[in-house]
């Protein structure tokens, strides 16, 4: 598929089937997207893929622990609740999935099961933890450099049938993570890409989330025109 059309085709995935994706499939994707641009070719990420019973296992305390009122615990600093323009534009995507989800504002159930879907993952069949060496804190640079993986991740899964949905939410509990899959304490967990076959009658996996016009992000200078 040409990059033009794979990014434009695109699409977080929240809802997958039942299906398990092979290691193989995973170990080519990550083939593809460690070309990813990398500061001094200094490569600092490091992925821990996870399915089955320790994905589960996550999954179920993460979500336990957040039911039960605990407090998030990222590896990483949080920015906090977005406000002004950023949390206007939270709001917009949240309102797309709800309508395509059938979920009304006053549906507090409802609500609160979508927001546990992130805690479990949205139930995909595999998860990456995306890591970097905690030797290069703190530096954005290093920050810059998983991002462009984990860009190279989802493009790669979806050039091959694969969705996927990059999810902070599923490490919230970085502990949890770092216990059940063995992450050594040198490592920053960072974030973690949901990955699975997308489920084509789950109405939120149809939702697009807008972006802003370019001329309202973007500014040319030195051009003759």
């Amino acid at each position: 598929m040409e990059f033009e059309t794979l990014v434009q085709s695109r699409r977080s995935v929240r809802g997958f089937r039942n299906e398990p994706v092979p290691r193989a499939v995973i170990e080519a994707i990550i083939e593809s997207a460690k070309r990813a641009p990398s500061s001094m070719n200094t490569q600092p990420w490091h992925v821990h893929v996870l399915t089955g019973s320790p994905l589960e296992e996550v999954r179920r305390r993460n979500m336990e622990e957040m039911i039960a009122g605990a407090k998030v615990k990222r590896d990483i600093v949080s920015h906090g609740e977005y406000q002004g323009v950023h949390r206007t534009r939270q709001v917009d995507i949240a309102k797309k999935l709800f309508g395509a989800m059938g979920i009304a504002r006053d549906d507090k159930p409802m609500r609160q099961d979508w927001v546990l879907r992130g805690f479990r993952q949205f139930d995909a069949p595999v998860s990456l933890v995306l890591t970097y060496d905690r030797v290069l804190d703190p530096g954005a640079v290093c920050h810059f450099d998983l991002g462009a993986l984990c860009y190279g991740i989802v493009l790669a899964a979806w050039d091959r049938g694969l969705g996927s949905v990059i999810n902070g939410q599923g490490i919230m509990r970085s502990d949890i993570v770092r216990e059940v899959a063995k992450i050594p304490e040198d490592e920053v967990i960072m974030t973690c890409v949901a990955m699975g076959y997308p489920d084509d009658g789950f109405a939120a996996n149809a939702v697009r989330s807008d972006r802003e016009l370019n001329e309202e992000f973007v500014q040319y200078v030195g051009f003759a025109d």
